[in-house]
């Protein structure tokens, strides 16, 4: 550990002094609250009423004696809270060579669950033709799921939507029946499929000792009516259960004014933080999902940020808040093409968990690309009755993994959250959600602080929020908040903070740290080691870090970058500096020595936990991390961020690498890689004509077809093949400016991009090297004015009535992937 000399200051005070300087400390006692106007005060000082069983049947023990179930506030494992992490990722949309590194990647984030679409029209496009082959090798892809230890929640429908063709129905079951009701003729092939997918994934239930836990039926179902609404969402379970679909939960989707049975399944909920289905061609109103609101349903919120339909919220309080479709991205439409921050996505994480969510859902976790059709092309379309036209092939969804397996920013965002939620969601889960006496009145609103707490007796979590989406919120000066607990008042901070515009972070409250009590901290939890004792926090840049402790008799608290006021009962910790030392030590007078870690948030962008050589570690590393059996990957696209500090250190080091370096309290070190240049040439074959006269249909325009292609500049792409064992694929970065862009290899689509001024990444692992000297980039032009939406700084400059398709450079980029062998 670092042996920075400590710094202690001890003040001791007279009894009759001592409430005055509490007060003014602002650790204030019952009943002796200073309040000013610029405090945000939350009453948590009534305890909720304890959960109640659901009416109806959930759950179930698996061979191997566990059980999953639920009650009306959270779920449960083993009888205990638990909160579930849960990320999208469409098997039938990336190749099954990949899907264990891919899945792999999702856990190594912190995910726990993986949901996935089956969608009918990729299995059965031809009728009575079933392809399970492949990428659609649904049984392979639970497997691997299982192999890896992460649970699988299957989405069967029979719709399903995810921007597929039909909403994943076969053009033949069109033509035979009306759909989504009870038609005999239609639940009859329902039956049909259903028992195709039982078949696929026999043996793989939980009730098996397999990892599939939960079945959504249908998906943004409200149609009411005779053989419709809730018989018939009741009948698709009916006909899951006796194909043999048999799992510990049923849900169904609870948006868009949604069909909820009173019994048998539970909603989940979503939001987004844009649409790319809105007619709209200019950014959109505030969103309901960066304010804290008991309203589960986002288009339920109005303008006033109250409900338009208290009746919904009535039937929605009645099951546990869980979530299927957060938004980790968003697709483009060819009208309308937004790009969302990593920012975005997480602070409507930070809301969601502040407003009461007890298992939070991506959509998408993973991007992808739609697979080949037999008949046509498999996205959905204004041509097949949808009202907004998708790419043909991408489906990247700007998600944090990408179409090919990239990182996006959001992955290392979320991941911060992950490893909180991973280590805290059981305490969350059971904690009930407060929110101020003073809270936003409208959508308008950006003055007023957005703020709740989660509490559970005197245990809980602050989560504020000062972040939303195309708008600039302003700094909130002179911020503290003041929280009324059952067990007395907790003020904090000691004095007024500054929380800067675009922050959003997580405070614990009274947080148990065995020797003592956290009574808070204003830096943000991240996780926590067992062996050795760590607690490990970052500062939010601008807000300063300080902790407070209960000065517990026997116990001693050192700092080695702080600074230390101690006071009656209280100790004070600040004037930390972030950093990969040990900030705080507590030790217990049995000599239990508990470290406490204050990082940067860079340096948590970094931080990993996972158990390499049967010990949970701490991993600090530029590189994306990924652990396949006892072997460590690193993967970068830098051979210099091929580095990793260990939280504890390694017993064994690694041969090969460099001889390890101090980072703190992390042992570091570094693989030797040499970089390795990807030499790409490209040459433009055909100037763009006039373009396609783009057409009209359900307010929007329409994506041009294949014919319009013709009017596209051309380029001839040679990517040359390299040969480095570390090498594990080659990514190229496209920067182009024009209307649509198409990549092909020996005239097959191999996958298309709606321009949104963001660089287009191609992984060259898709395409077999022999025909990387043989393609060729197509790109139509955009015309000035088009009625397209993207972010305004995405707008090439193009002359008054003219039209632009140029290429502005390609570059090929190798990704490393070097690997550690550990010995248990």
């Amino acid at each position: 550990m670092n042996t920075t000399p400590l710094r202690t200051r001890r003040i001791c005070l007279a009894p009759r002094v001592f409430l005055a300087v509490i007060v003014a400390l602002g650790l204030v006692l019952p009943g002796n609250g200073q309040v000013s106007s610029s405090t945000v005060v939350i009453d948590a000082s009534v305890p909720a009423s304890p959960p109640k069983p659901l009416p109806f049947p959930v759950g179930g023990p698996s061979p191997t004696g566990h059980a999953v179930s639920a009650n009306d506030r959270y779920l449960t494992l083993d009888g205990r809270p638990w909160f579930p992490l849960m990320g999208e990722f469409h098997y039938t949309r990336y190749p099954e060579g990949d899907w264990e590194k891919e899945v792999l990647k999702m856990k190594a984030a912190g995910i726990q669950v993986v949901s996935t679409y089956v969608f009918w029209i990729h299995h059965e496009e031809v009728e009575g033709q079933f392809d399970w082959t492949g990428r659609r090798n649904l049984r392979g892809f639970v497997e691997l799921c299982a192999k890896n230890g992460l649970y699988v929640w299957i989405r069967i429908g029979p719709w399903d939507h995810g921007e597929v063709r039909n909403g994943g129905f076969p053009d033949w079951l069109i033509d035979k029946a009306s759909t989504r009701e009870n038609n005999p003729v239609y639940l009859e092939y329902v039956r049909r499929f259903d028992s195709q997918i039982a078949k696929q994934v026999q043996g793989l239930f939980w009730k098996d000792g397999g990892p599939i836990i939960g079945v959504q039926l249908e998906n943004e179902y409200s149609a009411r009516g005779p053989g419709k609404g809730e018989d018939h969402i009741l009948e698709l379970r009916r006909i899951a259960r006796d194909a043999g679909l048999d799992a510990p939960f049923y849900t169904i989707t609870g948006w868009d004014n949604a069909v909820i049975p009173s019994r048998d399944v539970l909603p989940l909920f979503g939001g987004y933080a844009d649409g790319f289905w809105w007619r709209s061609l200019t950014d959109l109103p505030p969103s309901a999902n960066y304010f804290f609101t008991k309203i589960r349903c986002e288009e339920n919120v109005g303008d006033d940020l109250q409900s338009k339909r208290p009746d919904i919220d009535r039937v929605d309080t009645h099951y546990p808040y869980l979530t299927a479709e957060m938004g980790a991205g968003m697709a483009s439409s060819y009208h309308r093409r937004p790009v969302v921050s990593a920012d975005d996505t997480a602070a409507m994480e930070i809301v969601k968990l502040g407003s009461g969510v007890v298992g939070y859902g991506y959509y998408m976790f993973h991007g992808g690309t739609n697979p080949d059709g037999i008949k046509s092309t498999l996205q959905e379309s204004q041509a097949t009755g949808y009202i907004n036209d998708l790419p043909v092939k991408t489906y990247d969804f700007q998600a944090p993994l990408g179409e090919f397996g990239q990182e996006h920013p959001s992955y290392r965002v979320l991941k911060t959250l992950h490893l909180f939620l991973n280590d805290f969601g059981s305490q969350l889960a059971a904690m009930t959600p407060y929110f101020p006496e003073n809270v936003p009145q409208t959508r308008q609103d950006l003055a007023t602080p957005r703020v709740a707490a989660r509490i559970e007796e005197q245990h809980g979590f602050v989560f504020i929020n000062n972040h939303e989406r195309a708008r600039q919120l302003p700094a909130k000066n002179d911020f503290q908040i003041q929280l009324r607990l059952p067990s007395g008042v907790v003020q904090l901070p000691r004095t007024p903070t500054r929380i800067p515009g675009d922050a959003y972070t997580i405070w614990p409250v009274n947080l148990d740290l065995g020797p003592t009590t956290l009574r808070y901290a204003t830096a943000q939890l991240l996780c926590r080691l067992a062996e050795p004792r760590t607690y490990v926090f970052f500062a939010w840049p601008g807000i300063p870090p300080e902790l407070v402790f209960e000065d517990k008799p026997g116990t001693l608290i050192e700092t080695f970058t702080g600074r230390i006021l101690r006071e009656p009962g209280i100790i004070y910790v600040d004037g930390i500096t972030p950093g990969t030392q040990a900030s705080i030590r507590l030790t217990s007078d049995g000599g239990t020595i508990t470290n406490i870690v204050v990082l940067s948030r860079e340096q948590a962008l970094n931080l990993w936990k996972v158990e390499v050589g049967g010990k949970d570690r701490l991993i600090l590393s530029p590189a994306d991390l990924y652990l396949k059996s006892d072997r460590l990957h690193l993967v970068a696209l830098d051979p210099s961020a091929l580095k990793a500090g260990f939280f504890p250190g390694l017993e064994h080091p690694p041969t090969d690498w460099s001889a390890a370096t101090e980072d703190g309290m992390f042992q570091t070190y570094a693989a030797h890689v040499p970089k390795v240049v990807v030499p790409v040439e490209y040459q433009k074959t055909m100037e763009a004509g006039t373009g396609p006269v783009l057409k009209m249909k359900n307010e929007v325009a329409m994506a041009p077809d294949d014919g319009a292609f013709s009017q596209a500049a051309q380029w001839t792409i040679t990517v040359h093949p390299v040969n480095s064992e570390s090498v594990d694929n080659i990514f190229l970065k496209l920067r182009y400016e024009g209307d649509v862009g198409r990549l092909y290899a020996e005239g097959k689509l191999l996958t298309d991009n709606f321009y949104n001024g963001s660089a287009w990444w191609i992984g060259m692992d898709r395409i077999p090297p022999e025909e990387w000297n043989r393609l060729q980039l197509q790109v139509l032009p955009l015309r000035d004015g088009a009625p397209l939406y993207m972010p305004k700084e995405a707008w090439p400059t193009i002359p008054a009535g003219g039209r632009i398709a140029t290429l502005n450079g390609i570059e090929a980029a190798a990704e490393y992937d070097v690997s550690l062998e550990f010995k248990r």
